[in-house]
């Protein structure tokens, strides 16, 4: 998959709601992902960006979650 191609959590707009698709990587950073509620067919709502970008507040299932850029790059939406 070409990065252009694929959109991720990282490239949502600030109010978007997405819905994701699938959680890249492998290994503790991709199961910390999952154990937080970013499963597949999980709706996300995107309610803040910190000023630089790092990083991203979003509404899960119910609650609020901060994400880092590296971590909502993994996560591929649509």
């Amino acid at each position: 998959m070409n990065e252009s191609t694929v959109k991720t959590l990282k490239r949502a707009q600030l109010g978007e709601r997405v819905t994701v698709l699938k959680v890249a990587g492998e290994g503790p950073l991709r199961q910390r992902i999952l154990d937080m509620g970013l499963t597949k067919g999980a709706e996300v709502v995107i309610n803040k960006v910190a000023p630089l970008g790092d990083p991203i507040e979003v509404t899960v299932r119910g609650y609020e979650l901060s994400l880092r850029k590296r971590e909502a790059a993994c996560i591929i939406v649509q």
